[in-house]
């Protein structure tokens, strides 16, 4: 779990999963953060492997920046996420894409991501 900035808001909980080919915002998170709906595209393809042996349509797709941070060193980029109206148990779901956009290497034993920064490498640590 990590904590960026996503557009103006902190959010707490973010998943950065290695495994997803997708970057997955629950519906209630854009909701929550007052995303005007006009930046909002409708979508309607469908994606596997979140529900097992059934595909998912998510009901939307945004694109919103992110930002990794620390007071002296930050990134930002902009990435598309797929809203879906599943359960939230998560703010949003961070997978591949945000970790080839950010040219991000995760560690899982030490549980933290590297991303180079304009001032050096910024460690990104998880928020439990």
């Amino acid at each position: 779990m990590v904590d960026p900035i996503v557009s103006t808001k902190w959010l707490t909980k973010v998943l950065m999963g290695g495994g997803s080919g997708l970057n997955i915002m629950y519906a209630e998170t854009p909701d929550a953060m007052g995303i005007d709906r006009s930046c909002i595209r409708l979508t309607r393809v469908p994606f596997h492997g979140i529900v097992l042996g059934k595909q998912a349509i998510p009901i939307m797709q945004i694109d919103l920046p992110i930002t990794f941070e620390n007071p002296s060193n930050y990134r930002t980029e902009t990435l598309t996420f797929e809203v879906v109206g599943f359960p939230p148990v998560y703010h949003t779901i961070l997978g591949r894409p945000c970790n080839v956009k950010f040219m991000a290497v995760p560690n899982y034993t030490y549980l933290k991501l590297k991303i180079r920064g304009p001032r050096g490498v910024i460690t990104v640590g998880t928020s439990f």
